[in-house]
């Protein structure tokens, strides 16, 4: 497995965890530590034996946001004409979790900020600790909410939620994310990391690969399908073609058997022509 600077990662039972890695900044992040996530997505996403992943944060923190070491001048931007075409370049590759067929838990173990929170809001299940604190601060920073959070922020919690946390730029606890429907479960912070990896595992244990990476498509697909006879009638197509393939026989077959599950389909070379 890659060593990383900022990062650190394990694999067990198609699980792959990976800690952020820099407790001495709160894990706040730099460039590098931005650069290096994605990496380590876009390599487990390659991998058949990775099923799914889980992030969380290394000490008491998940992440305090952007890394403010630059003080004043840390939103500003590159400088000079050749650092700002790079950073157009940069976005222009810019790495999508959502359009990955691997499903990504965030394990938010401790208070997360600023992008801190934004990132995982990019991710598929969260989890938060209870107590901990977490906010959607960039007004009170002086900037606008980033990381595609202004489109999907409203479509998690609804508008009205969405602009007062981001206009007041406020603290809430994992306890209110939960209740408003931020993050799926709220417990304690000890148990956040492993119940995360539990639901992993049985995603990992359970589940059909190219299922789940479809059903993950076209639920993402489909926040921006306006037309609902449209999407009815690709979600039918793209069952019938689920429908035919190993995975399907093996899935009914298993269960009657009562044993495990033994997947035939790759999530990386096995996709329904109706999703693409």
């Amino acid at each position: 497995m890659t060593d990383f600077e900022t990062l650190l990662t394990e694999m067990s039972d198609g699980v792959v965890t990976i800690w952020l890695n820099r407790p001495d900044r709160r894990n706040a992040f730099n460039q590098a530590m931005r650069i290096e996530l994605y990496q380590a997505f876009d390599g487990f996403e390659r991998d058949d034996a990775v099923r799914a992943i889980v992030v969380t944060g290394s000490g008491r923190y998940f992440s305090a946001g952007a890394d403010l070491e630059r003080g004043g001048s840390t939103f500003s931007g590159p400088r000079d004409d050749e650092a700002r075409r790079q950073e157009e370049e940069a976005r222009a590759r810019q790495f999508q979790p959502w359009r990955m067929r691997t499903p990504i838990i965030a394990a938010l173990n401790g208070p997360a900020v600023g992008l801190g929170i934004t990132l995982p809001l990019q991710w598929d299940i969260r989890y938060a600790a209870e107590d901990a604190k977490y906010g959607l601060v960039f007004n009170r920073r002086g900037v606008i909410p980033e990381a595609n959070s202004l489109w999907l922020l409203p479509r998690l919690v609804g508008l009205s939620r969405s602009f007062e946390l981001l206009l007041s730029g406020r603290l809430f606890t994992g306890r209110e994310a939960a209740e408003i429907g931020l993050v799926s479960r709220a417990l304690p912070a000890d148990d956040v990391l492993p119940a995360a990896q539990e639901l992993a595992r049985d995603i990992a244990a359970n589940t059909s690969p190219v299922s789940v990476a479809v059903t993950k498509a076209l639920a993402y697909r489909f926040l921006t399908e306006p037309d609902r006879d449209a999407a009815h009638e690709m979600e039918w197509a793209t069952f019938r073609w689920m429908g035919r393939q190993l995975d399907a026989a093996e899935g009914v077959t298993s269960f009657l058997e009562k044993r495990p599950p033994q997947w035939k389909l790759s999530k990386t070379n096995d996709f329904p022509p109706t999703v693409g």
